[in-house]
């Protein structure tokens, strides 16, 4: 399979010029990290149970890229799991690390772009660029329904994998629109800086999740 048909970039993926030296960096600085594109973390009994798939920015510093594990490690990760393990789309413990036995159901998470950027900024080409990877993503899971993306940046470039104009399908938190067949809802992202600047509470949060669980079941 070539690297622009493949859902996972390799661990040296060099497609990314600036992510790659970031991330060689932090390999010296901090070895025992997991410091390579984030893969895809999937539920326990395989891609094809999946019907959700969440979409983030990227990986954090000290959050994904040291767990190696999307949303583990830092606060947006805390939100997250607590909420999906509310509606029944997680269960076991959420603790933090990729060994916590924290398994989803039905569900799948990704980043839209893999590699932890400088600043937790990726920019215009990187995001482009690892729409190679989001693409074949999607395509993996046959019984997909919906696809949740969490921001702006992970919005777009959903809608552009999914072969739609951002023009046509702007974000909006709340939002609930067909692209490609599929059901594209959107939400603020759960960072530490939206909620604690009151851009998104935890009700907010919630309250797409329990559109999600309902859309689901129908």
């Amino acid at each position: 399979m070539s690297a622009a048909s493949s859902p996972e970039p390799d661990r040296n993926c060099p497609l990314c010029p600036r992510l790659h030296d970031f991330i060689a960096a932090w390999r010296q600085r901090e070895p025992g990290w997991f410091n390579a594109p984030v893969p895809t973390f999937l539920p326990p009994v395989g891609e094809d149970s999946v019907r959700l798939l969440i979409v983030g920015l990227a990986p954090g510093l000290r959050g994904a890229n040291r767990t190696g594990r999307p949303f583990t490690g830092d606060y947006a990760g805390d939100l997250l799991y607590r909420t999906l393990i509310a509606q029944g789309l997680a269960r076991g413990e959420f603790k933090a690390r990729p060994d916590d036995g924290l398994a989803l159901v039905g569900t799948a998470i990704t980043n839209a772009v893999r590699c932890v950027p400088p600043e937790n900024k990726p920019v215009g080409a990187e995001i482009a660029t690892c729409r190679t990877f989001l693409m074949p993503t999607i395509a993996r899971f046959a019984n997909l329904r919906a696809i949740l993306t969490l921001g702006s940046i992970a919005h777009q470039s959903t809608v552009r994998a999914l072969g739609g104009r951002v023009a046509t399908l702007p974000f909006r938190h709340g939002g609930r629109q067909q692209a490609g067949g599929i059901t594209l809802f959107s939400s603020y992202h759960c960072s530490r800086y939206n909620t604690n600047t009151g851009v998104l509470t935890e009700e907010m949060f919630v309250a797409v999740f329990k559109e999600i669980a309902v859309f689901l079941k129908s």
